[in-house]
């Protein structure tokens, strides 16, 4: 009962993690450092708000094979868990997984029931506990076909009520077991239901037959999985380059201050102040010119995090601190849409004020003051 009770949620986070694998490698921009939802992204600003964020530094020169690492794992448990072949170390390696992304990717969303890792790690730990239950899943029918080969029989567990046991008894006598001088017959010491095949934990931990026939079986469908899986993943990433599954990223943002160009980021609009004779105050950010009228800017602020600056009409602008609230990446202005996109989780908000118009970030963006200077001088404030 415990299989099929568990069923449901068995496809679900099987569908899940192979669906995410799949997706993570068909999409070009996971891998492209000039994306705002690439690998690199993430790592930098999860470094911002991660409590592992020494250890995540020294992985960014690594950001690449260390997603195509994830991705894979996540296929490989995405299809143990589905099929249900070695559920409990698949369940394991999803265990596993969920923890680190919710260390580095959720930690710090809020509320915390936001942060979808969590939820995941623990959907996990039944089939750490139970594997796959017995219910349509290859562990369940290695360990049959072990069995029968062993000459032992279907090991298949079946409900029966302890009154047709009875009745088929041949030492049941007047609610009396003969098996066992006579004492009252119970389901406790039947010696019909424990007369079955020791548990391995009450052989001490020493494997049978029927456990060395299930590994070797177990390990030839586990490689001929795996030769599958990869050659979905090589295939869904080949189509995902071949018919653009996912659209180049392209930097139009201007980096104020450098003329350079950068990642695509966020911004805002609304109006401020131009001052005509003295110098404002703030430090100087760049020149108001390298701000394009309905467009966007990126900086770094004094305190390191990642700012934008837009100038949504002619001689008005605004700045933001680029972090989004939620789990701290970097949010992107979306000129189609005149709104400031978080590409991690979804988020929206105001270019005008930079107020939350859609979760899951709690709050809104923190706002900077900005002046147009007369030498045409943006300086911020924060």
């Amino acid at each position: 009962m415990a299989g099929w009770a568990l069923f449901p949620l068995r496809i679900f986070i099987g569908v899940t993690f192979l669906f995410a694998g799949l997706q993570k490698l068909a999409n070009p921009n996971f891998f492209d450092a000039n994306s705002p939802s690439s690998i690199q992204a993430q790592l930098i600003a999860s470094e911002r708000i991660s409590p592992l964020h020494l250890l995540i530094g020294h992985l960014l020169q690594f950001a690449v094979p260390l997603g195509i690492l994830i991705s894979l794992g996540e296929i490989a448990v995405g299809i143990g868990i589905l099929i249900g072949l070695w559920t409990r170390i698949a369940a394991i390696g999803g265990v596993g997984l969920s923890l680190m992304l919710f260390l580095t990717v959720s930690f710090h969303a809020s509320p915390y029931y936001t942060g979808s890792d969590i939820v995941f790690f623990f959907a996990f730990i039944p089939f750490v506990i139970a594997g796959s239950g017995g219910v349509l899943s290859l562990d369940a029918n290695i360990r049959r076909r072990a069995s029968l080969e062993a000459g032992r029989g279907d090991p298949t567990p079946f409900v029966l009520a302890f009154s047709q046991i009875q009745d088929l008894c041949g030492n049941f006598d007047k609610n009396r077991c003969t098996a066992r001088k006579n004492e009252p017959c119970g389901p406790e010491k039947c010696p019909v239901l424990h007369g079955g095949e020791p548990s391995l934990i009450e052989r001490g931990g020493r494997p049978d037959e029927v456990d060395r026939r299930s590994v070797v079986i177990g390990s030839s469908a586990a490689v001929a999985a795996g030769v599958a899986g990869i050659a979905i993943a090589g295939v869904t990433a080949g189509l995902g380059r071949a018919i653009g599954a996912a659209p180049t990223a392209k930097s139009s943002t201007t980096a104020i201050g450098t003329g350079s160009t950068t990642t695509p980021t966020s911004a805002a609009s609304g109006a401020t102040t131009t001052t005509q004779g003295a110098k404002p105050a703030g430090r100087p950010l760049g020149k108001a010119s390298q701000v394009p009228v309905n467009g966007a800017a990126t900086f770094t602020s004094a305190n390191g995090d990642p700012g934008v600056v837009l100038q949504p009409s002619s001689g008005n602008f605004v700045a933001y601190d680029a972090v989004c609230p939620h789990a701290g990446c970097t949010v992107g202005y979306s000129k189609a849409a005149d709104l400031l996109v978080c590409p991690c989780h979804g988020s929206e908000f105001k270019v005008s004020n930079g107020d939350v118009l859609t979760g899951p970030s709690p709050t809104g963006l923190t706002p900077y003051k900005i002046t147009e200077g007369p030498d045409g001088i943006l300086y911020i404030q924060m």
